[in-house]
């Protein structure tokens, strides 16, 4: 088939292109051209040496995370940041991905609870002496010149009239707003897109499944986080405690995105998660049903008002049919992850974890009571 005054481009490399023109080969078009030597050597550059076609190697791209419908699902949603042009490596071995993460949530779980437990000793321990110092504080108060307008008293003030659960959640909160105000900086985005959203078809795989707990891209979202964190914290914290609190909460982050990887690589939808909302629902659950005749209700909507038993049922059933029919607004295997974990936790887990702290606990206390033995001379 003869080619007529046109070279097809995108094939050799580092030689000429091959054409035939008017229906003569290679060496017949060389041929005629030889008399001309009106370029001298340079004009055989253009004569390719071998007749024929050669197709230049194919470049292996990585899957982006804008291709396919998964990518199209998550642009779609106002709660992901931008990602078409961030470069996601999905494993050709899926279920492969998964193992590290598995024994990063076993190994990071067991050390919150671990942590939970020491940090609950030392502040029984020194629950005493500050109790007397806080006498002592409040009697120099009583004889010393009160200051008007003392901008620090007034911030104590607000601080000992919030809850044990508000102030505990407080620092969640504002590590949340920091990590907002960092995905407003333009050269931090790559940086965020890699630590601060978790998805199994990074390369950083176990470091996210923490960090995107603590990530919010949209203010709405990270707002009503934040709000129903803030609504249930007096009561979860009642009910376990602040030390137990903090463990569960961190233990609930990590489990939730571990149950997201795992919906994602069963139904092959990669994509970037983050927020708060599977630790929260871990918090909800817990709270639900240990409570379940409480009363809740929809902050747009005061005048409705709901068991905290049926809320939860609800919950549960938007976030299983979410996951059926490949809803991608929310990412609900994360949610219904963190709301049986929730479940799971009041119920069973704490007389299998929490209650089972004493030799660890024991351990610790002969640490800090006897130290580390001096070695003595020979006698």
């Amino acid at each position: 088939m003869a080619w007529r005054g046109r070279a097809q481009r995108g094939w050799g490399c580092g030689q000429a292109w091959a054409v035939l023109v008017d229906g003569r080969s290679c060496e017949e078009l060389t041929a005629a051209l030889a008399p001309q030597r009106l370029l001298g050597r340079r004009f055989n550059f253009f004569i390719q040496q071998k007749c024929g076609f050669r197709k230049a190697p194919r470049k292996v791209e990585p899957r982006r995370s804008d291709t396919g419908t998964s990518g199209e699902a998550y642009r779609r949603s106002a709660l992901i940041p931008p990602v078409e042009e961030t470069v996601f490596y999905p494993s050709p071995y899926p279920i492969r991905s998964l193992i590290k993460p598995l024994f990063f949530t076993v190994g990071f779980t067991g050390c919150a609870f671990g942590s939970a437990a020491i940090w609950q000793y030392e502040s029984l321990k020194s629950r005493v002496q500050s109790y007397f110092d806080g006498i002592k504080a409040d009697w120099l108060d009583s004889i010393r010149p009160q200051k008007g307008g003392d901008f620090r008293k007034e911030i104590n003030k607000w601080w000992n009239n919030l809850s044990d659960g508000q102030r505990t959640v407080t620092g969640i909160i504002a590590a949340n707003v920091l990590v907002f105000c960092l995905w407003r900086v333009p050269s931090l985005q790559r940086t965020m897109i890699r630590y601060f959203t978790s998805n199994p078809a990074s390369k950083v795989l176990c470091s996210p499944m923490l960090l995107s707990t603590f990530s919010h891209f949209s203010l709405f979202h990270m707002a009503a986080n934040m709000y129903v964190l803030w609504s249930f914290s007096s009561s979860i914290v009642n009910i376990l405690g602040q030390e137990q609190f903090m463990a569960l909460y961190l233990s609930a982050g990590v489990i939730s995105n571990f149950v997201s990887y795992v919906g994602k690589v069963a139904t092959g939808r990669y994509g970037p998660s983050l927020g708060a909302s599977g630790a929260i629902m871990t918090v909800l659950a817990a709270v639900c049903t240990k409570i379940p005749e409480g009363r809740l209700a929809i902050i747009f909507l005061p005048m409705f008002t709901f068991t905290a038993g049926n809320a939860l049922k609800a919950i549960i059933a938007m976030d299983t049919a979410g996951m059926i029919l490949g809803w991608k607004f929310f990412d609900h295997a994360a949610h219904l992850g963190g709301a049986l974990f929730g479940i799971w936790y009041v119920t069973y887990g704490h007389e299998l974890i929490w209650k089972n702290r004493e030799p660890l606990v024991k351990i610790w206390h002969e640490i800090r009571t006897n130290g580390p033995k001096k070695g003595g001379g020979s006698k």
